[in-house]
């Protein structure tokens, strides 16, 4: 299955603007210092998360401008960001400055290197969420879906409907994996590189996201 078809037909966005390409691009090079890593992580955190909620309901409301008054909007959703400990702190950080009243829970998964499953370690979520919850799953990373599906889990077991999951890469096999178990979930991703290899991970990818975002 093409990259194409993936984003065509199964609720995956690829952002293709040739900015967030270009931040891509110098993520993925080896030779790109942990400094400069950081910040190109962010601004491509702040490319995805942007297009991640162009679907945000709204409703509009009036204000007064120096010269009179004037109609527009204000968000009506009740909007979760949920990073992926630890390399989703980087996208959280970014969606911060664009959604600043947005609730923070953070998500603790490890994978088994053995296995390729994810492993929980940490949450801390509330017993309840609003109707009108929308949910922005932060993982750098989509390789085998494990992780991704562990958190999405998590809050649909809240009775959130509207969950975004937010990569900068992502692999065929993760995309299908998240999409078969949660079809009504969005994925925005970067790239749909080619494959995993034979230890999962994406493959051309970028290498480990919070190695390289913590120079670690």
């Amino acid at each position: 299955m093409s990259a194409q078809t993936i984003s065509t037909n199964l609720g995956v966005k690829v952002v293709n603007h040739p900015l967030a390409q270009s931040v891509l691009t110098r993520l993925r090079d080896y030779q790109t210092p942990t400094s400069e890593f950081r910040q190109k992580a962010l601004q491509l955190s702040h490319f995805l998360v942007y297009e991640a909620a162009a679907d945000l309901s709204s409703r509009q409301t009036g204000v007064e401008t120096p010269i009179g008054p004037a109609m527009g909007i204000t968000l009506s959703d009740y909007i979760i960001l949920a990073p992926v400990l630890r390399a989703g702190l980087i996208i959280s950080e970014a969606a911060q400055k664009l959604l600043p009243n947005a609730r923070i829970y953070h998500v603790g998964l490890r994978r088994d290197e053995q296995t390729l499953q994810a492993i929980p370690y940490y949450s801390r979520l509330p017993e309840v969420l609003p109707v009108e919850s929308t949910v922005f799953i932060l993982d750098p990373m989509l390789a085998t879906g494990g992780s991704a599906i562990a958190a999405i889990d998590l809050f649909v077991g809240l009775k959130v409907k509207t969950i975004r999951l937010v990569s900068f890469v992502a692999a065929p096999e993760g995309i299908e994996k998240v999409r078969r178990a949660f079809p009504q979930v969005k994925i925005v991703t970067a790239s749909i590189d080619a494959q995993l290899n034979e230890h999962g991970y994406i493959v051309p990818g970028l290498g480990d996201a919070g190695d390289r975002i913590f120079g670690t």
